[in-house]
């Protein structure tokens, strides 16, 4: 389908049974998301809300929150943009298909005369004040399109659009003429910002909400090197890409909302908090400021948002989305890489699984990583895959069927095999992702990658054995097989825990079939669900400073260990909070599930 605008997909999505409208007014503080995420939670249709408390615009939220729907919005060109995608890697392939061309055409850029999202000026205090999170410094667009180009490059053809959260209210924020404008460290407009300020000169930034679903997913799409979001936006739309330019910012003219302003050079203020994707606050720190020119908008424009939290949210289904659009890309990209799982339950960032070949040196009597290491580099230096913490990485050829989205095989598939004295190798001292406070610092913090290759060396335990724990430890339960999570006392400082954990050592020198070991502020909440493990293990922990093992060993600078390898996944003083939904606020969302209300029979 090729939507013109914003107000066509939803109509065709109305029409389909995607969508229902929710017609009492809804406050846009905690209201809006709690009513987001719980529909979300029961897999529930797009949300049109239709009276915003104190705003004269309609919102739009869970657009794509399930697959199913996303490739509703996108079934005239889905097969036919996976295929253009694998053409980048061979585009003579472009002549065997000629339909494909016609699609091409779609993903050149129009300049257009007449624009509709100038139809009007209004200001940012008029626009949706949506806070999805009650210690939120105030006011976020969640589903922005940031458009920005090259000085030294002008136009869309050397362009970025990224989606890069948007601060409209709170802090030291001028009302109405600021927005604070969060970005990560290898983001593409950290780029275009630099050579700006490298040049003495502010950066022009437009930012889009609303228009096409496609314009959206373009902002978001790991695309391939030299492959433009425009295009992409226009490939997928059926539609060209339309834009105009006013006071020499580029305007969308498909757009709901155009914000236009400048980003001077090292001007910077406090943003945040914000609930984020890890399911945790991410503070307050300084990022640059946009100094607001303009705002404009379309006739009946409808701002869209979505709601950032514990995964899964809606981003978990962008995730699914770029998979299914993507699939294999990426073993064209890396030699060697069969399959990579960036784990969306850990908030993605902190854990990949993936699966490469073992084909070096097939003299050598005993397997072991060789290749696999060499592929685990090549992922860590692509995109944001560089943000990842823990990497585990198997051979294929040691299980044709395994798949790292089958997470517990993968894991028992690891842990048959896994050898804690040589197959830990540690990146310290370096860049994570902005968003995790696991780490030493904004930004800072360390990797392992764990490569496991050859035959099964151990069964794994599934039953709890008799321990006697030292003072402080209690409960142990089976994460999985070969994963024993352990109540611990409240960590205070490393130094404490280094004695604490030392003191665990020696009860659990001999437990040869549980390799792993997790520390756990409580083992119950761990161990209740696969998500409740992968989320506290691997965003609660910095491999250089919280992994340990029994019988730990340093050998020509590598550290390894003989025995269980420790996972310290508690609570540290330096994390961040984690997110609580409002218990009032979840009460008003009760009342629209209820007989008579707009989502009766829904939530």
């Amino acid at each position: 389908m090729s939507y013109k605008n914003l107000a066509d997909c939803i109509t065709d999505l109305e029409k389909h049974g995607h969508l229902v409208r929710v017609k009492e007014e809804v406050d846009p503080y905690l209201e809006m998301a709690a009513l987001h995420m719980r529909v979300f939670e029961n897999k529930g249709p797009a949300l049109l809300f239709e009276r915003v408390k104190g705003c004269d615009f309609t919102a739009v939220s869970n657009l794509f929150g399930d697959p199913e729907r996303s490739r509703f919005l996108f079934r005239n060109t889905w097969e036919d943009m996976r295929k253009l995608i694998r053409l980048k890697y061979n585009p003579t392939e472009l002549f065997k298909h000629p339909g494909l061309a016609f699609r091409a055409r779609m993903s050149f850029p129009k300049k257009t005369s007449v624009n509709p999202v100038l139809y009007k000026e209004t200001s940012i205090d008029r626009l949706p004040q949506i806070q999805c999170w009650k210690e939120d410094g105030g006011a976020f667009i969640t589903l922005p399109q940031v458009y920005t180009e090259d000085v030294d490059s002008p136009g869309v053809k050397a362009s970025n659009l990224g989606m890069y959260r948007i601060q409209l209210s709170g802090n030291e924020y001028v009302p109405g003429k600021e927005a604070g404008l969060h970005y990560q460290i290898h983001r593409g407009i950290g780029v275009h910002q630099s050579k700006a300020n490298a040049l003495g000169k502010p950066l022009r930034v437009s930012i889009f909400i609303g228009g096409p679903p496609a314009h959206t997913l373009a902002a978001v799409m790991p695309l391939p090197e030299g492959m433009s979001e425009l295009n992409f936006a226009g490939a997928i739309g059926g539609r060209r890409f339309r834009y105009s330019y006013q006071d020499g910012y580029c305007i969308s003219s498909d757009a709901d909302f155009v914000i236009t302003g400048e980003v001077v050079p090292e001007m910077t203020k406090p943003e945040g908090p914000f609930g984020d994707h890890l399911g945790y606050y991410s503070l307050k720190h300084e990022f640059p400021v946009m100094r607001v020119h303009k705002v404009w908008h379309r006739k009946n424009a409808i701002w869209p948002f979505t709601v950032v939290g514990r995964p899964p949210q809606e981003d978990t289904a962008f995730g699914k989305l770029i998979h299914e659009l993507t699939g294999d890309i990426l073993s064209l990209e890396i030699p060697g890489l069969r399959e990579v799982h960036a784990v969306d339950a850990a908030g993605v960032h902190p854990l990949l699984l993936a699966i490469g070949s073992e084909r070096y040196t097939p003299y050598l009597k005993e397997r072991r990583p060789q290749e696999i290491l060499t592929i685990a580099n090549h992922i860590l230096g692509s995109g944001q895959m560089s943000l990842a913490k823990f990497l585990f990485i198997a051979a294929g050829e040691d299980d044709r069927k395994l798949s790292a989205h089958d997470i517990p095989s993968f894991f028992r598939h690891m842990l048959e095999r896994v050898d804690w004295s040589k197959d830990l190798h540690f990146h310290t001292n370096t860049t994570i992702d902005t968003l995790d406070y696991s780490g030493t610092g904004l930004n800072s913090g360390s990797k392992v990658v764990i490569a496991a290759a050859g035959e099964k060396k151990r069964e794994l335990g599934t039953v709890v054995p008799e321990m006697n724990l030292p003072e402080g430890f209690s409960s142990p339960q089976p994460a999985l097989p070969g994963i024993l999570v352990i109540q611990s006392p409240p960590y205070s400082r490393a130094e404490q825990a280094s004695i604490q954990i030392n003191n665990l050592k020696s009860t659990i020198n001999n437990l040869a079939s549980f390799p792993l070991i997790i520390l756990a502020d409580d083992s119950s909440f761990v161990t209740q669900t696969l998500n409740n493990f992968l989320w506290t293990t691997f965003t609660k922990s910095n491999p250089s400073h919280d992994i340990h093992g029994v019988n730990e060993l340093m050998e020509n600078k590598h550290w390894g260990c003989r025995g269980p390898l420790i996972i310290d996944a508690r609570s540290k003083p330096h994390h961040a909070p984690a997110l609580l939904k409002d218990p009032e606020v979840e009460k008003k969302v009760d009342a629209l599930g209820a007989k008579g209300g707009s989502l009766h029979g829904i939530i």
